[in-house]
């Protein structure tokens, strides 16, 4: 199996050292770059393209881990970012979850909650804890963040994967029209299976048919 590789981002280097003895420890997996500054984060994936980013999801003011891991998905579609916390703060992980982040680790969650977000990442699931996804879609419905808009959740490129999955396409004909790869297919479709809260790609279809959206726009600004 080749080794996942990783670019760690946070602007504590002691939290980076911490993050790389952890990392060590972990079977098949090799940092390949880390950064100080989310800028530095977006430009080092451009650079290595590695298969997971995890970053600080509080960066200092100017910084945003939330735009960074924004630009990272929309640049690097097969980049799987993690973002770092250290408490489970609903109203960042929501930003998070919008910006196309596949989940969160609490700093403190130690080595067993790293191996546990990576074996999810190679699996291509979500890594969204369920008390805390319920709270954080709450609070959306609550802002009326999703009452106009039933895939407001999902990135561009989710929405380009959902609309061809609902015309009946399998994995590789998505992939094809997408310019993508199989495992990026794959992981795009798990995350919108815990995005829109369905158990399979059938019912994915049908909430895409359901809600229209091969006419849909996004109401993002």
């Amino acid at each position: 199996m080749q080794p996942l590789t990783i670019i760690l981002v946070d602007d504590h280097e002691v939290v980076r050292m911490g993050l790389r003895l952890l990392l060590e420890q972990i079977p098949e997996t090799r940092i390949v770059a880390e950064a100080g500054t989310a800028a530095d984060g977006v430009r080092l994936c451009s650079l290595h393209q590695p298969d997971v980013v995890i970053m600080d999801i509080r960066m200092p003011p100017g910084d945003s881990g939330i735009e960074a891991c924004r630009a990272i998905v929309e640049r690097q579609p097969g980049t799987q970012v993690i973002m770092l916390t250290s408490y489970a703060d609903d109203e960042l992980i929501a930003d998070a979850i919008r910006a196309g982040a596949v989940g969160y680790v609490l700093k403190q969650g130690g080595t067993g909650e790293l191996i546990r977000a990576l074996d999810a990442v190679r699996q291509g699931a979500a890594l969204l804890d369920p008390a805390i996804t319920r709270r954080v879609l709450a609070m959306m419905r609550q802002r009326g963040d999703t009452r106009h808009d039933p895939f407001n959740e999902l990135t561009d490129r989710e929405i380009d994967v959902l609309r061809l999955l609902a015309e009946g396409k399998n994995n590789a004909e998505i992939a094809a029209a997408l310019v993508l790869s199989d495992k990026t297919v794959r992981n795009h479709i798990s995350v919108i299976l815990d995005k829109l809260h369905v158990g399979n790609r059938v019912e994915a279809a049908t909430f895409a048919i359901d809600h229209d959206i091969r006419s849909y726009r996004s109401s993002a600004p």
